[in-house]
């Protein structure tokens, strides 16, 4: 295949400016406004779905010292009630001599006592012992 012979660069006719490239236009330049003006909107728009979002938590410690608390509660009272079932089921079912039945009695109920002193002395309501589980509902 033969390459075509390049042609000569073209001379400027006599009395004629030559052409002049274009610069490329600079950030700085008055036409970068459409893009400040994006970037502005954009940020607007997060703003409004920040503000549509619920409160970031709050790391106060004695805010962070509640909330663990608040949470331990919740879990130990679940388990309590867990047990507390088990415990019927089995003197239902029979197996547990009136000794234990006893002795599992007094122990959940000091348990009970125990939850319910601890949500009286850091201003816990026990109805807010409990989990929001979104669709699935509350834990307890």
């Amino acid at each position: 295949m033969r390459r075509k012979p390049r042609a000569a660069p073209r001379q400027p006719r006599a009395g004629t400016r030559p052409l002049r490239r274009r610069a490329k236009r600079d950030a700085r330049t008055p036409h970068a406004l459409p893009a400040t003006r994006q970037i502005a909107a954009i940020r607007k728009q997060i703003e409004t779905v920040a503000a549509a979002r619920p409160p970031r938590w709050n790391a106060n410690p004695e805010d962070v010292r509640r909330a663990v608390l608040k949470l331990v509660l919740t879990l130990v009272e679940l388990i309590r009630q867990l047990l507390e079932r088990q415990a019927i089921r089995r003197m239902d079912a029979g197996t547990l001599t009136d000794d234990e039945t006893e002795s599992v009695g007094l122990a959940l109920m000091n348990l009970h006592d125990t939850i319910a002193d601890l949500a009286k002395q850091f201003d816990i309501d026990p109805s807010e012992l409990n989990l929001d589980l979104g669709p699935v509902g509350k834990l307890l």
